[in-house]
């Protein structure tokens, strides 16, 4: 990668956190809270959803101010009353919703504020050449001119960190950026946040993906219920369960939530499948109070053969038995008939219906089983429903009427699976169930994961987290290049075996 086109930031000493409490009407949000992140190096923050991290935050960027306590950079005290406080102490906060303008083109969005002007307009062609400089070696492909919508959310994402470079910003907090990113977008991000790093600035990095933390940040601070756990300064000290543990306050092996429990005889049974994303028949079963693991890279085929099994896409040849009967998917509806239900990848695109209530999504598939007259929806029982699935799924929201957009991915998740715990289930098959979501929702998400299967529920998870797939599961099979590549069982599977059977085979 090229130099990126800023000059190299004189450093202005560590950002310090000193006593920052916040309150909100019956909520203390953040308590006490005293750490520092040292220039040239990336500091992350971990915790639970709720922990306080984009409290923080947002303490940082001036959208909030605290109760108590101060913030100060290089040993200068601040006390930010608006973000345009913050913006002029250099520092930059890049959300997880970028704050940019889709309609305007790209320089209007990185200049926005403080766009050259002559004789009292804006001077275009300085604009665009300035746009350009800030866009070099950093988003080198994307025109000055292009509209912002146009752009994909990686590249949205580079125009805003050139916008913090615009700025000569000296901390650049980021919070959840690969959310949404692809593999490679997520490679070129972590080379721009290492050459960050190397010229002096202060970066915070919050994530809920241990892999990128582990593989980017040189120190984390551990936030718990708003308060302040411990900052690990040294990463050599640091692995996965004892990160784990920090946050949670929990043993690792606690928070997969694993029991052995018997099987109960064949559920599902899939016989020289072949279709769309698949180079090979596959075929495999699943008993009922079985909980198949499928691990693989991206691009193995995992979601494509969940899509056949869930009546998404048509299989092209093989045989599906539910019980040892016969099965024929047309629709996603005969899946659905037969038991079988999905929880797909991307629930804020295919699982939920954002401004719809928690009531509403966790009815809308039983509901037909519940009308009068055809056509008469019975309100009682959807409240009563709705009521008895949050409470057993443990999805925090004010009330069933909050439209599902506003919960956490975790409880947009659990509202999911109320809703096919509203319907005849025997198999549910989970892909990337806890992507996004923090370990404590995740530990949830594994309780009713063991709880489902010990009814007898066949439960096919889908995971590219190789801890979570050996943690959960009973048995794990591997894909790649479009087949099942092996099998192994629970006491078997370690990083290295599945990582071999995961990678690409080398063809003659």
């Amino acid at each position: 990668m090229q130099q990126l086109a800023t000059e190299q930031y004189p450093s202005s000493g560590s950002l310090r956190f000193n006593g920052i409490g916040k309150t909100f009407p019956g909520v203390r949000a953040l308590s006490d809270i005293n750490f520092e992140a040292r220039p040239g190096s990336v500091h992350a923050l971990m915790g639970e959803n709720g922990a306080g991290k984009s409290t923080l935050l947002k303490i940082l960027g001036g959208s909030y101010q605290p109760n108590s306590g101060n913030l100060s950079v290089g040993g200068q005290t601040h006390a930010f009353k608006s973000t345009a406080d913050s913006i002029a102490a250099g520092i930059a906060v890049i959300h997880q919703e970028l704050q940019l303008v889709p309609e305007m083109s790209v320089a209007e969005n990185l200049l926005l504020g403080h766009m050259p002007n002559r004789w009292g307009m804006v001077n275009r062609r300085a604009m665009v050449r300035r746009a350009r400089e800030l866009l070099t070696g950093l988003a080198d492909e994307i025109d000055p001119n292009t509209r912002l919508g146009d752009l994909s959310l990686g590249q949205r994402q580079l125009v805003e960190i050139a916008k913090a470079m615009s700025r000569n910003a000296h901390v650049i907090a980021f919070d959840e950026p690969t959310s949404s990113l692809s593999a490679r977008e997520i490679d070129r991000l972590m080379a721009i946040i290492v050459r960050l790093r190397e010229e002096g600035r202060v970066i915070l990095y919050v994530s809920h993906r241990m892999e990128e933390i582990f593989r980017v940040c040189d120190a984390v601070t551990v936030f718990k219920d708003g308060r302040f756990v411990r900052t690990f300064e040294d990463m050599a000290d640091l692995d996965h369960d004892r990160l784990v543990t920090c946050m949670v306050g929990r043993d690792i092996q606690d928070i997969y939530n694993y029991r052995p429990r018997p099987h109960q005889g064949p559920s599902l049974q899939v016989k020289g499948l072949m279709g769309p994303g698949l180079q090979e028949p596959v075929s495999f079963s699943v008993e009922k109070g079985e909980v198949l693991g499928f691990f693989g890279l991206v691009g193995a085929g995992r979601t494509e053969l969940f899509r056949m099994l869930s009546g998404l896409t048509r299989s092209k040849a093989g045989e599906l038995q539910i019980e040892g009967k016969a099965l024929a998917l047309k629709s996603p509806r005969d899946a659905i008939a037969a038991g079988i239900l999905l929880c797909p990848e991307d629930r804020k695109k295919e699982g939920i219906v954002p401004l719809s209530s928690v009531q509403e999504n966790i009815n809308i598939g039983a509901r037909p089983r519940h009308v009068s007259l055809g056509c008469l929806i019975q309100g009682r029982w959807e409240r009563e429903n709705a009521k008895s699935q949050i409470q057993s799924m443990n999805v925090k929201t004010p009330s069933a009427d909050q439209h599902m957009l506003y919960l956490s991915g975790g409880n947009q998740q659990k509202a999911i699976l109320g809703r096919w715990l509203s319907m005849p289930m025997k198999v549910l098959l989970l892909d990337e169930p806890t992507r996004g979501i923090d370990i404590g929702a995740k530990s949830e998400i594994y309780q009713i994961i063991h709880n489902l299967a010990a009814k007898g529920i066949a439960v096919i998870v889908v995971s590219s987290d190789l801890m979570e797939v050996m943690g959960i599961a009973d048995r794990i099979l591997v894909m790649s290049e479009g087949a099942i590549s092996g099998e192994l069982s629970r006491d078997e599977a370690d990083e290295a075996r599945l990582l071999q059977l995961a990678l690409p085979r080398t063809r003659g």
